[in-house]
Formats: C-alpha cells, sequence, structure tokens
C-alpha cells in the first residue's frame, strides 16, 4: 500500500522560511505527479501546487507563486517544497499527495496522502 511521510513543518516569524518533505514509499514512485494541500482551521482543504512526473510546477494558489517553489528527487522517492517569504495567511496543515500520471487541483483525484505537518506563522 502505498504511504507518503510529510516532515519539516513548525513555528516561523513572517518572512522567514521552511522545506517541507515528502518521502514516498510503497507505489510508483516515478508514475504519479505530486501535490501539495494546504487546510487552515476552519477552511477547506486546497490545492498548492503539483510536480509533474517531467518536474514541470503547476501552481493552483496564486498567492505563493514567487515564494514556493517544488522539486523532486525520483532516486530518493522524495518531493521537497521551499516555502520563503512566509506569511501569516499561509498557517496550515500542509499535506503531500500522489496522483496517478497527472498533476490535478481537485483531491478527488489523489489516491495517496500523508497524515500532513503543520506550518504555523507568526506575525
Amino acid at each position: 500500500e502505498g504511504q507518503l511521510v510529510e516532515s519539516g513543518g513548525g513555528l516561523v516569524q513572517a518572512g522567514g522560511s521552511l522545506r517541507l518533505s515528502c518521502a514516498a514509499s510503497g507505489f510508483s514512485f516515478r508514475e504519479h505527479a505530486i501535490g501539495w494541500f494546504r487546510q487552515a482551521p476552519g477552511k477547506e482543504r486546497e490545492p498548492v501546487l503539483c510536480i509533474s512526473r517531467e518536474n514541470g510546477a503547476t501552481y493552483y494558489t496564486a498567492s505563493v507563486e514567487g515564494r514556493f517553489t517544488i522539486s523532486r528527487d525520483n532516486a530518493q522517492n522524495t518531493v521537497s517544497l521551499q516555502m520563503n517569504t512566509l506569511k501569516p495567511e499561509d498557517t496550515a496543515i500542509y499535506y503531500c499527495a500522489a496522483s496517478f500520471l497527472m498533476c490535478s487541483r481537485y483531491k478527488e483525484q489523489y489516491r495517496y496522502w500523508g497524515q500532513g505537518t503543520q506550518v504555523t506563522v507568526s506575525s
């Protein structure tokens, strides 16, 4: 059974940086796009960005463009999310998820999910 494990969350001041990691196992990593979603208290889980099998990035949340970058290492079965110039509105639980073949903004398209990692940005 596929498994994803996130790490790297924490508390940071506004303007700071964090790097999240997502480690995959139990499925064919190279055949899956990997997306990052986030869920703030009292809000729906929203797509943030995704990296395709060919290392192309798709941004679903305009406010993170220019601040967040995504990369993958197919040899290590990992995806990294570098988050710079963090803002209080970035505070949420961040989830990575795997979608077979293609990126999607729709969480229903993702077959494997991590347990999430908390990111808190103080003002």
